[in-house]
């Protein structure tokens, strides 16, 4: 019990650590911005952030939100993202145990915590996320029990992508405009080549709920009616992290429901 706990503890840390770098990503990767160099400034005065105004929740806490230098807000979000990330990564150790597979987990949720994020806010899911993304979900198949093997993976991959093309493609001749950007089409085949088709069910069915809840409340607040766009891919991310954790139990209880 003791080391269990011990080794949680950790995991939340290591994830707190890697949720701060993911806000680097967030913030650089859509201005086109090194996520490496140079470190990390105040986006307000531009001031160098120290190394101990840098650390994960605490940093955040004990500068009430603040920058030293010139006092401008800190975003909630990089509170957010640090606490998020290190809650995503305790849940896959519990998921999955001290394995392989929850290391990949721990990736996959990365990528949905990275995407949804951009996406809200620039309404763009890059390709510099989503293509590498397909490629390390298919040769992760040799460590994770998820998707039923590389065939399997490649299968989810060829219908999570399939399925939004095909989606878009209609709504395109229906309506005569985009109704999906490709990029929403690569992220669901790269939720398929980590998950297999099980899990581009799960993340489609909860997608396409909570999307529309929410985008039917912003149609009916918005001028722009239903032209209003919504960040589609922050609820496959969403779905996703449902279909990691809860996926297959999930779509097989539905199987036998029809058995």
């Amino acid at each position: 019990m003791l080391f269990h706990l011990l080794v949680a503890a950790y995991v939340a840390v290591l994830g707190l650590i890697v949720g701060s770098y993911l806000n680097v990503v967030i913030y650089r990767l859509p201005r086109g911005i090194s996520t490496v160099w140079p470190r990390s400034r105040c986006t307000g005065c531009g001031a160098a952030i120290r190394a101990w105004d840098n650390l994960p929740l605490v940093s955040y806490l004990l500068l009430r939100g603040r920058c030293r230098s010139c006092g401008a807000s800190i975003a909630w979000r990089y509170p957010a993202i640090e606490a998020l990330t290190g809650l995503l990564f305790v849940g896959c150790l519990e998921r999955f145990g001290l394995s392989s597979a929850a290391l990949a987990g721990a990736v996959f949720c990365c990528l949905m915590v990275v995407l949804a994020a951009i996406d809200i806010e620039h309404m763009l899911l890059p390709d510099r996320l989503t293509l590498p993304g397909i490629a390390l979900g298919l040769a992760l198949q040799l460590w994770v029990p998820w998707a039923g093997g590389l065939a399997g993976a490649a299968l989810g991959a060829l219908l999570g992508g399939g399925i939004l093309l095909a989606i878009s493609g209609a709504w395109y001749l229906l309506r005569g405009e985009e109704g999906m950007g490709l990029g929403d089409v690569k992220m669901l085949a790269m939720v398929g080549a980590f998950l297999g088709w099980k899990g581009v069910v799960v993340t489609l069915f909860a997608s396409t709920l909570s999307g529309a809840a929410v985008g039917l409340f912003l149609v009916r607040r918005s001028s722009s009616g239903m032209k209003t766009k919504v960040p589609f891919g922050a609820f496959l991310a969403l779905g996703a992290l449902l279909a990691l954790f809860a996926g297959t139990p999930l779509v097989d209880a539905y199987l036998g429901l029809l058995r």
